[in-house]
């Protein structure tokens, strides 16, 4: 009984290794038909088994590698992402920069034109904020286009520029904006004092 088992088995390996003896030589055959006459059916369940644990690792490897490879796609997608971030925001700070060059140019070409604060008639100056713990007064008196008012309470109001044209203000504090002043904004002078916006309109049409 145990023969016709083992001759069985030797069948069912023969019809499963015929590919692989399409590839070897007559006498690699009949090497290999001996080693299989010596094999029992205990040493080819054993092969059996391992093959099939080898096949089930492979293919769990597989996955794994579907896997990492996923990972890595994912990741190069992200690092794309990033670089075109990084390069808009380097294309932001270029304008920026040049914008601020810009604005200190015509700042210098308003220094150059006009160092005297009119004492007489409407002017404009724009307003860069108010700060109550930073002194800055002594920058009033030697810096024309550098100015300011202090409070009662202490606050200073900071402002830049010497504008006669109410539009020219407005391009200068379109520029401070863009170079991150978000508070800048536009304040009137008449005769050497700070009005009110109204108080200048109403002038202007009587």
């Amino acid at each position: 009984m145990k023969r016709v088992a083992l001759l069985l088995t030797l069948v069912i390996l023969l019809g499963g290794i015929n590919t692989t003896y399409a590839q070897l030589s007559k006498k690699e055959q009949k090497e290999w038909k001996k080693r299989l006459r010596r094999t029992s059916p205990d040493q080819f369940k054993r092969m059996y088994d391992e093959n099939n644990a080898v096949k089930e690792d492979l293919t769990s490897l597989q996955v794994q590698v579907n896997s990492l490879k996923s990972a890595v796609n994912e990741k190069d997608a992200k690092i794309a992402e990033l670089t075109d971030e990084l390069r808009r925001s380097e294309s932001v700070v270029n304008d920026a920069k040049r914008s601020a060059a810009q604005a200190l140019q015509e700042a210098e070409q308003m220094k150059r034109t006009s160092n005297q604060i009119p004492s007489k008639g409407v002017f404009f100056r724009v307003q860069i904020g108010a700060f109550r713990n930073k002194d800055l007064s002594k920058y009033f008196d030697n810096h024309d286009n550098f100015g300011g008012e202090i409070d009662e309470d202490g606050m200073q109001r900071i402002t830049l520029g010497i504008f006669n044209d109410y539009w020219e203000a407005d391009t200068f504090k379109k520029y401070l904006r863009e170079m991150g002043v978000s508070d800048a904004w536009i304040v009137p002078y008449k005769d050497g004092a700070r009005v009110t916006m109204k108080d200048v309109l109403e002038g202007a049409v009587q």
